[in-house]
């Protein structure tokens, strides 16, 4: 054991720790894939990840902050597994700092009795993963991912705390964010490395389509302040490359292969990238992407797609900025109660509208005519028309204007999950007013309103990453939050 470090000596520690752990379990994969050779009791206590524990007994005045994050909720020994200490080593370093310089807390990095399951250290190359090893044999002998030891107590509010007993340091410990790694990359085709903190999710790939190309017009500025554009599947346009090459390689991508396709644009000034993603339809697609992004703490992440319009002084193209959420796709109801009110997170909230304001360069009473902030439906059913009779009343209470399939459960695994969020929609039909989208209506709707519409987004972020002291608010955190964001 090792105490009394510096938040720098701690995370140096904590890649020391998980990278021996990680080569002694791959190097034991890799003998047993060629010799047979069983690794021993010994040999396999060597497989953990990293714990980290802070401790924070205050002696004298309690400092104070209104930071949301990086604070203690209580005196006593805080602690959690770390998995990818590199990579999140600067995430790690703004939360330790604040806790020793300004509370004065002692930080411990030991080896954990979490074990790390096998299957989290291998990469797509490796012989042993490959050939005629079964998976029942190797569970035999290695650490398998154990469902049963990955949740989301803490973030969920229902760890139990034991007088005495240590308290999570973090939302998440090293198995959950080793698991969800995992699932980024398989179901959004890039490698999760490559993922960036500000993420737009969209249910339409043509929004895809104009951030492809925006991102390769980014791409083609020698000064621009990105860098690289990731394409699902791996290959990856850089920076000075040209428009051509960048928009043949996108159209080469295999984004069809995977169900929720990511294209990750990296940004080299250290202030994040962004990313947008193809969630798909329905709330289910959305509670599987916001479940495994959470991991990598994102400073935001906003929902840009369609809906219907619900007020006859709507138009198609006009924008909803949703600033409440009738939840009926039911998807987290026993996670987070319907009675639980998801609140709209000013910051964003502001962002959005002065982006809006920006783009379309309307202000006033002219923007308000295109841009209406209320209430959004989400359902779990795109047939909620056919049972109209059953819902009218409900809505009619909400004073709904705009439904969708998406939009509650993206804000509330937010909230859930203390991610910031905001939704801004494009009505996109009327379904109660006779005007449903047909074909040549809809392409040229399409062609109109999708790329206005995503530079709304892409401002929205450009306007938030200033604002990361305010933007991870109070709001989303609990009254026994663990320290970490």
């Amino acid at each position: 054991m090792v105490s009394g470090l510096t938040p720098e000596q701690a995370v140096d520690r904590l890649e020391e720790l998980h990278g021996a752990a990680s080569g002694a379990l791959r190097a034991a994969l890799a003998r047993y894939a060629s010799d047979g050779v069983v690794p021993t009791a010994a040999e396999r206590a060597r497989f953990r990840y990293p714990e980290l524990c802070v401790d924070w007994q205050p002696t004298g005045a309690v400092h104070f902050t209104r930071r949301a994050w990086a604070k203690f909720q209580a005196p006593g020994r805080y602690a959690t597994t770390v998995t990818q200490p590199g990579f999140f080593r600067q995430y790690l370093l703004e939360q330790l700092r604040p806790l020793r310089e300004e509370f004065g807390a002692t930080l411990e990095v030991n080896v954990g009795k979490q074990e790390i399951p096998y299957p989290f250290v291998t990469e797509a190359g490796d012989e042993f993963i490959h050939g005629d090893l079964p998976v029942t044999e190797l569970a035999r002998h290695f650490p398998t991912p154990m469902l049963a030891e990955v949740g989301d107590e803490i973030a969920d509010g229902t760890w139990i705390a034991r007088e005495g007993g240590t308290r999570p340091l973090a939302l998440f410990d090293a198995l959950r964010v080793d698991y969800s790694l995992r699932r980024l990359t398989h179901y959004t085709g890039t490698d999760w490395r490559t993922i960036q903190p500000w993420i737009l999710a969209t249910n339409y790939q043509r929004y895809v389509d104009h951030f492809v190309t925006w991102a390769a017009g980014q791409l083609a500025q020698p000064q621009s302040d990105f860098t690289e554009l990731v394409l699902p599947g791996g290959a990856v346009v850089r920076r000075g490359e040209g428009l051509e090459a960048a928009t043949v390689a996108a159209q080469a991508a295999p984004w069809h292969r995977f169900q929720m396709p990511a294209y990750n644009l990296v940004r080299g000034d250290g202030s994040g990238g962004i990313t947008i993603i193809n969630i798909g339809v329905g709330p289910s697609n959305t509670k599987t992407a916001t479940d495994h992004l959470a991991v990598l703490r994102p400073h935001c992440w906003l929902m840009i797609g369609h809906c219907g319009g619900l007020r006859q002084s709507q138009t198609i193209g006009d924008y909803v900025l949703a600033h409440a959420y009738l939840r009926r796709d039911r998807i987290l109801d026993e996670l987070l109660p319907p009675e639980v009110p998801v609140p709209a997170l000013a910051e964003v909230q502001v962002a959005l509208q002065q982006a809006a304001e920006q783009v379309t360069g309307e202000k006033g009473e002219a923007l308000k005519r295109r841009l209406r902030t209320g209430t959004v439906v989400s359902y779990d059913d795109r047939n909620w028309e056919l049972r109209w009779s059953h819902e009218r009343q409900r809505i009619n209470h909400a004073r709904a204007i705009a439904v969708d399939m998406e939009s509650a459960t993206l804000a509330t695994q937010g909230y859930r999950l203390r991610v910031p969020y905001g939704v801004l929609l494009c009505i996109s039909d009327k379904p109660l007013h006779g005007e449903i989208k047909l074909p040549g209506a809809a392409t040229r709707f399409y062609q109109r309103a999708v790329g206005e519409h995503l530079n709304i987004g892409l401002r929205t972020l450009d306007l938030l990453r200033g604002e990361l002291q305010t933007l991870h608010s109070r709001k989303l955190r609990s009254f026994d939050e663990p320290p970490f964001r």
